[in-house]
């Protein structure tokens, strides 16, 4: 079945202004994988990630492993030289791929303590890469811990291979998407919690400074998925307009909504809610620009792969 989409606050909008134009549908793209961490490369092919591998998706369709399992590979993105850099959440580390191949660690502990499960990354104007550490599911092994005790589940930023820094810790629950504004003046971060009953299933922005750091006084609630399956990875176009894969259309034990269905948000960056594309398939966890005018939006849901053009372009995730 293709999803229509619903459009929910978009009659303040002239139809030319929105960024889906009235009428479009998802177009499922099938059943290939496609778990999570869509990144357009700049050679033209969309990667993903699931079922323990890397996959390469070329634009006449076909699909080949990149990098097989063990990885345990989420979030990815291409770095403004075009290497591949990936959170292995099953391996604990980010990594870079080379241009020849080879795999270069860029952070794979703090302070000794290896990492819960890096889950998804975004990165700054100047290189800076910034990383989310939850963990979700089975919470022994964890072994970053504050000084009572209490295991993190933080923010990171890498400046060069084996150079990280916290940049969060307390602020948030459960980090997952995060995503660098222009001009790198914010960085959003995805709070959900969604293994527990009354977590945090909200979207922040927290206020970037020059440095690199987080200012944590900053923070701002930009939207809440309350009882519902809160937001996983975001993306912005070139207009800033927030693109926030969440919701979910089975309840579970945890969340319990049926108010926000699962499929793409599509908000301002204050928070106002423009238009949903409905996808019918759990879990909808990202999505990312493509095509060659950054014109064409996909996303991951339950190992399937969804596709639909929008009216602007999608930031590039690298740029300034």
């Amino acid at each position: 079945m293709i999803a229509a989409i619903i459009l929910t606050f978009a009659a303040a909008l002239p139809a030319a202004d929105l960024p889906v134009a009235p009428g479009t549908q998802p177009v499922n793209l099938g059943r290939i994988g496609a778990g999570e961490g869509p990144a357009w490369s700049p050679g033209g092919s969309l990667f993903f990630t699931g079922e323990g591998h890397i996959h390469r998706r070329t634009e006449d369709g076909k699909v080949q492993i990149f990098r097989a399992a063990p990885n345990g590979a989420n979030g990815l993105l291409f770095d403004p030289q075009g290497r591949l850099i990936a959170c292995e959440s099953g391996n604990r580390r980010i990594t870079r791929t080379e241009k020849d191949g080879t795999i270069t660690v860029l952070a794979d502990a703090f302070q000794g303590k290896p990492f819960n499960s890096p889950n998804d990354l975004t990165i700054d104007s100047k290189g800076r890469i910034y990383f989310s550490d939850p963990r979700y599911g089975k919470r022994d092994g964890m072994e970053i811990l504050d000084a009572a005790g209490r295991a993190v589940e933080g923010v990171y930023r890498i400046d060069a291979p084996g150079k990280v820094t916290r940049v969060l810790t307390r602020e948030i629950e459960r980090p997952n998407g995060v995503l660098v504004s222009p001009n790198d003046e914010f960085l959003y971060v995805a709070d959900n919690n969604n293994n527990n009953h009354g977590g945090a299933r909200k979207l922040y922005r927290f206020r970037l400074l020059a440095n690199g750091s987080v200012d944590p006084a900053s923070r701002k609630l930009v939207f809440d998925w309350r009882t519902g399956r809160g937001p996983d990875g975001l993306k912005m176009d070139t207009e800033g307009r927030l693109f926030v894969a969440a919701g979910r259309n089975q309840p579970t034990q945890h969340e319990t909504s049926g108010e926000f269905k699962g499929g793409v948000y599509i908000l301002s960056p204050e928070g106002k809610q423009l238009q949903f594309i409905a996808i019918p398939v759990d879990e909808v966890t990202n999505c990312a620009f493509g095509g060659p005018d950054r014109k064409t939006l996909f996303i991951t849901a339950g190992g399937t792969l969804w596709s639909i053009p929008v009216t602007t372009a999608g930031r590039a995730p690298a740029g300034p």
